[in-house]
């Protein structure tokens, strides 16, 4: 029996990336992010966070890009590279966390909500729409500010403010899930709410589930650029930082066209990287997009 649950989950796997290396868009996004991963994984065998200090900052201020600073300097003479290469960590984590959290919360909550009729679910979806309806990047703003700036409190401040989509998008897959004759069959024979949640319905939904995440990591990121930029930052430095850094000391007005395109640069190719991925995962996992394709 082990056996055979193994080949038939290497023969799905097999078929999962016939299908995904079709996707010539989401193979460039899954590489980019790969790269992009790994830079950050292996940043600190190179350089560390003295980089970004600004005791560190030995070369001349607003220096543009040369073969010695490829991509430039900041204002206060540090190199652009080393920070945008070290800022990568804390973009990525902050994305990763808090994308995982807001997934970790919509599925309990969607699966609750389709699975459990009446009252709690409606009272579960209620919360969800009342959610749903809030400025996100306000809440997330005034929730950073009131909790503090630390890592946990941006990945937080930015969970609580995307989960309700993707705890929709959960309930619909399970109340579909749940139509299903086998479900009935399950119930009749004494199946609980444990069993057919975990043994029928995560199955269903984890597919989609995995195209979400990748989503809202993109999504993370850019949240968490944004509240950055607008002041709430996990004061550590990262892409969204550097742009708030170069506002505040002109880089616009010292024609430091580097110390603004670059990171800004970063954000929009890792985000479209994710977003890449994640549109060729979803047009593989789910079963009505491919039929359209």
């Amino acid at each position: 029996m082990t056996s055979l649950a193994a080949s038939r989950r290497r023969l799905a796997l097999s078929r999962f990336w016939a299908d995904f290396r079709t996707h010539r868009a989401g193979l460039a996004g899954a590489a980019i992010l790969l790269v992009a991963v790994l830079l950050a994984l292996v940043a600190p065998l190179f350089i560390s966070e003295d980089v970004t200090s600004v005791v560190e900052g030995t070369g001349q201020k607003f220096a543009p890009p040369s073969l010695a600073e490829p991509f430039g300097t900041d204002e206060s003479g540090r190199s652009i590279l080393l920070m945008v290469w070290w800022g990568s960590r804390t973009s990525l984590l902050i994305g990763f966390l808090a994308a995982l959290l807001s997934v970790v919360i919509g599925l309990v909550v969607g699966v609750a909500a389709g699975h459990f009729r009446g009252w709690i679910g409606g009272a579960l979806m209620r919360v969800t729409d009342w959610f749903l309806v809030l400025p996100s990047l306000v809440t997330a703003l005034v929730l950073a500010a009131i909790l503090g700036g630390s890592t946990a409190t941006i990945v937080t401040a930015i969970a609580v403010t995307t989960w309700p989509s993707t705890a929709r998008l959960i309930r619909a897959q399970t109340l579909a899930v749940e139509a299903r004759p086998y479900i009935e069959r399950s119930k009749a024979l004494g199946a609980g709410h444990w069993h057919i949640t975990t043994r029928h319905v995560l199955p269903n939904v984890a597919p989609l589930l995995l195209a979400s995440t990748t989503l809202e990591v993109a999504s993370a990121i850019v949240t968490e650029s944004t509240l950055a930029f607008l002041g709430a930052s996990a004061n550590k430095t990262s892409w969204g930082t550097m742009l708030r850094a170069s506002y505040d000391f002109g880089a616009a007005t010292n024609a430091a066209w580097w110390y603004i395109i670059i990171p800004g640069l970063a954000i929009l190719i890792v985000v479209m990287a994710f977003t890449l991925m994640g549109r060729a995962l979803e047009a593989v996992l789910n079963p009505q997009l491919r039929r359209k394709a």
